[in-house]
């Protein structure tokens, strides 16, 4: 399988990456070849539908992948300070230290993220004593400092308050400090936004850029919602059952699309100037990912320009069809 070398610079890079699940009705390949880079201070965001794998390739670098699941090839090479470290590789207690002080991650929903038993002060502090040097008696003042950090009202207040007492939006923010409360060079947010209204994406957005300018930390944005990625992203991964199919700048995959699914991902994305009747569905569903044999493009049975002797030829070529823009299609826009 043809890969692309990330650049020199890159503060992560993924290549290669297959995971499978096992499970009681068959092995499920989740993902197979995902490769991308990220750079330092960059904001990369990766899109799909649901059930493309964009929470398990996030799962995965956070070493966080549920049992069943396997890696089964692939490197993710990471830069921890001097070091370069491939995650994939590093025993669990190197991971857990990592977690939290290198890298982070806010979890889709931080109700059930949250520890509902414990003040959300008290579960800043625990992340302060297992990653920093801080002196007992200043853990307090730091957890409050954060609570201000990310805009919440009266945080000493809030910082004896239990989760169920505060809003999905407050929820999300102390979630946020949580991730950032060690200055981590990497954090991964897995739709940061999910069940909170217009206003508050707007606001936690527009706070997680902030903060990410301020602190020169990169940033892996998983959203379904392409107007979100489009407008706080850097650079864009696009995957299809398991397979990234585009990535490109947000510029250039916005402006000349060239895989039939992203095309059909925008088409069917609402904007201020379509009405319902210009959103235009993409037909199918994803493929079964536990059947004994896949076609090597998994979007091939939903495509229009899907050709014979072209598109169900293995391996999926890979192909740069502008400056920093790749596609996997046998027959690209």
């Amino acid at each position: 399988m043809t890969t692309i070398a990330p650049p020199k610079t890159a503060l992560l890079s993924v290549d290669n990456l297959s995971v499978e699940f096992r499970t009681r009705a068959g092995v499920v390949k989740a993902l197979e070849g995902v490769s991308f880079a990220l750079n330092p201070g960059e904001t990369l965001g990766i899109v799909g539908e649901s059930g493309s794998g964009k929470s398990v390739t996030a799962f995965t670098l956070m070493g966080v992948l549920d049992r069943a699941g396997k890696v089964t090839q692939g490197e993710a090479w990471f830069q921890a300070g001097e070091r370069s470290i491939d995650l994939l590789k590093e025993p669990e207690w190197a991971l857990r230290s990592l977690r939290g002080k290198e890298l982070s991650m806010i979890f889709q929903n931080p109700r059930t993220a949250l520890n509902p038993i414990r003040r959300v002060g008290k579960q800043l502090t625990d992340v302060l004593r297992c990653h920093s040097d801080l002196p007992g008696e200043q853990l307090r003042a730091k957890a409050i400092e954060l609570l201000n950090s990310v805009r919440i009202p009266d945080p000493e207040k809030r910082y004896d308050a239990y989760p169920y007492e505060l809003s999905g939006g407050l929820c999300q923010r102390i979630m946020i400090a949580l991730a950032l409360a060690c200055s981590p060079r990497l954090l991964v947010a897995d739709e940061p936004t999910t069940g909170l209204d217009v206003t508050t994406q707007a606001t936690v957005m527009n706070l997680l850029k902030d903060l990410a300018d301020q602190r020169q930390m990169a940033t892996v944005l998983i959203t379904h919602d392409l107007a979100l990625a489009s407008e706080f992203c850097d650079r864009i991964v696009v995957m299809h059952a398991g397979h990234v199919v585009e990535s490109a700048t947000t510029h250039s995959l916005f402006t000349h699309p060239r895989h039939p699914y992203t095309t059909k991902l925008i088409a069917a994305t609402p904007e201020p100037h379509k009405t319902f009747t210009d959103l235009i569905p993409i037909p199918g569903n994803l493929p079964d990912l536990k059947a004994a044999t896949i076609p090597p493009c998994r979007f091939s049975l939903r495509c229009d320009r899907f050709e014979t002797g072209i598109c169900d030829q293995a391996p999926l070529p890979r192909t740069e069809a502008a400056p920093e823009h790749l596609v996997a299609c046998g027959k690209p826009l």
